[in-house]
């Protein structure tokens, strides 16, 4: 059987525009049926002993790489990144309020954008904030997302004092000519002086992320470029395929389209990078594009069945509510999902008047909490028992089978091993387990496939 990296009749068969399942419902199919008032109410329904975790969204960069897909912009002078941090300062309050209590917080988790664009000193208060509102456990992670190439000397007091556990530093690609092209200049040198700072620190696990696809990369720099990434050393790595989305992303309309790395092209470089990161680096392969050391807790929980998925990807995290504070910032509630106003100055004007700044979610149904756990389980374990996890919910297996029916032509192509019962992804197959996710995906078999709205899934 030809590898699935060469097998040009595999790809074309598989390819396609899939979600990356980092929530089901996937985030596309919220609405602005779910608002600020179905939010309090979500909140005030939690039990008092509900541990919850936060997410805080910083929408801004020093810089535009263009490969980039997230809710940010570059903003060069600090009077509106002081705002914004005021307006972050009222939605914590407004959460701590509608608690009505100093809730369990076990794991905080700063994204962007580029969460060190704010003044340092707005990152020390809004830090100090949380642990005056919330009860932080002693034991929480605290990670961060860095640029390493604007990381100033005046910052690192700032990070010291916000108690951090974790930094994940972007690298995406070591190349220069790669780096040109997506704008993203940044050395080797500029990498490892951060990762240094921040162990010093007393940051006790760095993850790298590392992005395949990218214009002018081949196999060769990407084998490159990830050992250069295992002499910093990682505690874990990420390694995406590039999405290019230039309808929803108007910026990498920049990106020379002709330059970019396609079908077997792209599948041959992850199959590189995790090679080099596994054989050559003793990380172990963690769901679809994460890896960690085998004492790494993320290691751990794949191995035991408790790894999470999560809006930032694979997680350890157990706690049963995620709240996303700032602009765009998603949220997750045994109730269903609430998405914050992505427009910053509309976001910051809901703050301002102190309302909830929801734009947009959506109600979980008993069958999207069912097919949101084979899912994950999918995602995360490569496998799950069908009619174990309908039995788990109080539901017939009926139809969760009869939309497995087409693993009988995954396993013919060798992706999955298939009893009609179980399903487990091979490792042939593990490039296309958002395919084998997809499959339950009830959303998307509805959805207008005139209207492209997620990345090649291949």
């Amino acid at each position: 059987m030809a590898s699935a990296m060469t097998d040009p009749d595999l790809i074309a068969r598989y390819d396609g525009r899939l979600p990356r399942y980092t929530s089901y419902p996937t985030a596309p199919h919220f609405h602005g049926g779910v608002g600020a008032a179905e939010y309090a109410e979500w909140l005030s329904a939690l039990p008092p002993e509900a541990a919850i975790s936060l997410y805080l969204h910083v929408p801004f960069c020093d810089r535009l790489c263009l490969y980039c897909g997230c809710h940010t912009t570059v903003a060069h002078h600090e009077r509106p990144k002081r705002l914004y941090a005021q307006a972050l300062a009222r939605e914590i309050g407004l959460l701590a309020n509608a608690l009505g209590r100093k809730a369990l917080v076990t794991q905080i988790h700063w994204g962007g954008g580029t969460p060190t664009a704010l003044p340092g000193d707005c990152l020390e208060g809004l830090m100090n904030l949380i642990r005056e509102r919330f009860r932080v456990a002693p034991g929480a992670e605290i990670a961060i997302e860095i640029d390493p190439a604007a990381l100033p000397a005046e910052k690192l007091d700032a990070l010291a004092g916000m108690g951090l556990t974790r930094a994940s530093l972007g690298v995406q690609d070591f190349e220069e000519r790669v780096q040109k092209t997506i704008g993203r200049m940044q050395s080797f040198d500029e990498t490892l002086d951060a990762a240094i700072m921040l162990r010093k620190l007393g940051v006790r696990s760095i993850n790298l992320d590392l992005i395949y696809g990218l214009p002018h990369q081949t196999e060769a720099s990407v084998v490159h470029t990830a050992r250069q990434a295992l002499e910093l050393e990682p505690d874990r790595a990420a390694v995406f395929g590039y999405a290019h989305v230039p309808w929803m992303k108007k910026h990498q309309a920049l990106i020379p389209e002709a330059a970019l790395p396609v079908g077997a092209a792209r599948l041959q470089q992850e199959a590189a990078i995790r090679k080099v990161l596994a054989e050559e680096g003793g990380l172990v392969p963690v769901g679809l594009d994460h890896y960690a050391r085998p004492e790494d807790e993320m290691a751990k929980a794949a191995q035991t069945g408790k790894l999470q998925r999560g809006f930032q990807g694979y997680t350890t995290d157990l706690a049963p509510v995620l709240i996303g504070l700032g602009a765009s910032a998603i949220g997750a509630l045994p109730q269903g999902y609430v998405q914050n106003q992505p427009n910053i100055p509309a976001y910051e004007a809901v703050v301002a008047q102190g309302h909830f700044p929801v734009s947009r979610g959506i109600v979980l149904r008993d069958e999207d909490r069912l097919r949101r756990a084979v899912i994950e389980r999918i995602m995360c374990d490569l496998a799950v028992d069908i009619p174990a996890m309908a039995r788990a919910f109080g539901a017939g297996e009926q139809v969760l089978l009869a939309d497995a029916a087409p693993l009988s032509g995954f396993a013919e192509d060798g992706l999955v091993d298939w009893d009609g019962r179980r399903v487990t992804v091979t490792e042939r197959g593990r490039p296309f387990v958002r395919n084998v996710a997809a499959l339950f995906d009830a959303y998307l078999r509805q959805a207008d496939n005139t209207k492209p709205c997620h990345a090649s899934a291949v």
